[in-house]
């Protein structure tokens, strides 16, 4: 069975492998999850068909991956049930599952308020099939709600078993270290930031804070919504098939009209074909290059690109490649003002 529980208490521990797959521990959970992730936003319940998206989940299952990331507003719900439907005839201690809450599911039910946050976890639960998450993320910081609400508020939930762990996507590091300091809650064990090897913001100050207070990252969007896999070429138009060219799917695609970018991603070919890999599973590896990540999350229309992208699980990448990578892509890496 792919491990989900370990007794190791150090964030982003290097675990065992299954089919070749490695797992590292989650923060200062006993959570062991796979180095590559299955995302659900923009594709399960709405930019990819049934029978794809249910292929996708299978592949992700039979090459190691056991870590499964939604949240109730992709697809708004459609996602969860989705995953509700096809994750209920495994076994529940086989998979580590994720969602999240903040957006907007209508017109009055947003944000991380203490009512919210025990309506949507029962939602959430009832769209998965499930007695509880393994992790319980707030997609943002709700300023209009204090913060000691909320976090009295996921407390509530994870000590009713409705929830295993807490974690954040995109919150502020003053927010975080705020939260860490309040006495009798449950506290944060994962982060959920944007990092690539064009948008490093994460690396300024998240990083090192979450490295010293028992908490992984958990990074979304590491191939730069597919920039970054060389499939998008300076001056031709998006590829047929692509995300760009998927309506339901065209959706925060920074990047991919800029020919200058383009240009210096093409640069990372040599690179990947020095190795062997492709340039997908260069920038995967990359990022699981920074011991702070437990897991890239990845999207998948195609059971073949699950494939593609666990096979960056173990590729070790030496000080020569990273100093190439950094040559091929100067003037196009950013530390601020990329982030969503």
């Amino acid at each position: 069975m792919i491990p989900v529980a370990s007794s190791c208490n150090t964030a982003a521990t290097l675990a065992d492998t299954v089919e070749g797959m490695r797992y590292r521990q989650l923060g200062s959970s006993d959570l062991q999850v796979s180095e590559i992730s299955l995302g659900s936003w923009l594709t399960y319940g709405g930019g990819v068909d049934r029978s794809n998206a249910e292929a996708c989940v299978a592949k992700a299952f039979e090459v190691g991956i056991n870590f499964i990331d939604t949240a109730n507003v992709y697809a708004r719900g459609r996602a969860e049930e989705f995953l509700g439907e096809v994750l209920e005839g495994r076994p529940r201690d086989s998979y580590v599952l994720a969602t999240k809450l903040f957006f907007p599911m209508s017109e009055t039910d947003r944000g991380l308020s203490r009512p919210q946050v025990l309506k949507q976890i029962d939602l959430s639960l009832a769209r998965l099939r499930t007695d509880y998450v393994d992790l319980y993320q707030c997609h943002r910081y709700d300023w209009a709600t204090p913060l000691e609400e909320t976090m009295e508020a996921l407390t509530e939930v994870v000590r009713q078993g409705k929830a295993r762990y807490l974690g954040f996507s995109e919150w502020p590091v003053d927010k975080v270290r705020e939260a860490l300091a309040l006495p009798n809650v449950e506290k944060f064990v994962s982060s959920q930031p944007q990092y690539s090897m064009l948008w490093r913001g994460p690396e300024v100050d998240l990083i090192p804070f979450c490295a010293a207070n028992g908490i992984s990252q958990i990074v979304w969007s590491p191939l730069a919504q597919g920039v970054l896999t060389g499939k998008y070429k300076p001056g031709k138009p998006p590829p047929a098939g692509s995300r760009k060219t998927n309506d339901a799917m065209n959706y925060f695609m920074d990047g991919v009209d800029d020919d200058e970018l383009l240009e210096r991603v093409q640069l990372l070919q040599p690179i990947a074909d020095d190795l062997g890999i492709t340039m997908a599973q260069l920038a995967l590896a990359w990022v699981l290059r920074e011991s702070n990540v437990a897991s890239a999350i990845v999207g998948a229309s195609r059971p073949q690109q699950v494939e593609d992208n666990v096979a960056a699980s173990g590729i070790e990448l030496d000080a020569e490649t990273l100093q190439r990578i950094d040559q091929a892509l100067e003037g196009s890496i950013a530390y601020e003002g990329a982030a969503s």
